[in-house]
């Protein structure tokens, strides 16, 4: 067997056909099989060779995402001349408007049977995001006086906890009306912090998510 000189190109053909098949037809609905007919020949083995399972594919997909996610809380972390409490809510702001969320929420990954991904949420949320994006400002927002608190390493946490995946419609399969609830007790929570951070904007931006998510459920029914 001849060997493939560029497996980079390799991946991404993968992954950019994955993508675009699971917005088409949703990832339940789409095979490896379909894959296969639709990167020009390319075997099962080939794509076995570079992925164990179609959730290693998702997988590989989301923590693109969560790549180019990090990057833009890295430039706002890093950003001068706003306090941290400015800081967490631009993020905030930011994260909940970028167009790569419909792509996300349109995929409707089903959480519950892919243990794997919940594993990569979670593993990204404490191991990456909450210690090097979250606290650094949580800390920041401590020295110039816009935040108070004991103990920002488990308040880092806790926010994207909440944020990340008892709010994440896509875990817990929340209805529009669901999410609207979860979200008002979020603002609370950060209120009771001292960060009135959140917005109507934001709220909206959230709802509309939802029922991104729950139409794509649906129709992958």
């Amino acid at each position: 067997m001849a060997r493939n000189k560029h497996p980079e190109e390799t991946v991404h053909s993968i992954l950019d056909v994955a993508f675009r098949l699971f917005m088409e037809k949703g990832y339940e609905h789409t095979s490896i099989q379909d894959l296969i007919d639709h990167l020009g020949g390319l075997s099962k083995g080939a794509i076995y060779h570079h992925f164990k399972s179609k959730e290693d594919i998702l997988i590989a997909l989301i923590d693109a995402m969560m790549a180019e996610s990090n990057q833009m809380l890295a430039a706002i972390r890093d950003r001068t001349g706003i306090s941290g409490k400015e800081k967490l809510k631009t993020i905030f702001r930011e994260s909940i408007s970028r167009p790569v969320q419909n792509d996300l929420f349109a995929v409707a990954p089903d959480f519950h049977n892919n243990p794997k991904l919940l594993y990569s949420l979670l593993r990204d949320t404490i191991e990456e995001a909450a210690p090097n994006y979250i606290l650094p400002i949580i800390e920041q927002g401590i020295a110039d006086g816009s935040m108070y608190t004991e103990y920002p390493k488990q308040l880092a946490e806790l926010i994207l906890l909440v944020a990340n995946v008892w709010m994440n419609p896509m875990i817990f399969d929340s209805t529009a009306e669901e999410a609207y609830c979860k979200f008002m007790v979020f603002d609370k929570m950060m209120q009771g912090f001292g960060l009135d951070i959140i917005d109507e904007q934001m709220l909206e931006r959230f709802q509309e998510l939802t029922m991104i998510y729950q139409k794509s459920k649906k129709s992958a029914l």
